[in-house]
């Protein structure tokens, strides 16, 4: 591996579901401002859409999405690029 091209500051951050509030432990370098509590213990948050625990494809269910809502989002997400 190339020297200098990683990063070194990997803790612990909890990763929470929102669609099903799942929340799963690993390390990462993702930068957040929230924290939540997990067994007494406080970390980072980073806040997911899908996970694991609520994609069809790992439960094998599927759910009915909003995609009307979904649609919503992506018009105003990118509305700063229209010309």
């Amino acid at each position: 591996m190339r020297k200098g091209i990683h990063p070194e500051n990997y803790r612990m951050v909890a990763f929470k579901d929102m669609s099903n509030d799942d929340v799963f432990l690993t390390r990462s370098t993702a930068d957040t401002k929230e924290t939540i509590e997990v067994d007494g213990v406080e970390y980072p948050l980073i806040k997911l859409e899908i996970s694991r625990t609520s994609h069809p494809y790992y439960t094998g269910k599927v759910k009915l999405i909003d995609a009307a809502g979904r649609i919503d989002k992506f018009k105003s997400k990118y509305a700063k690029f229209k010309k």
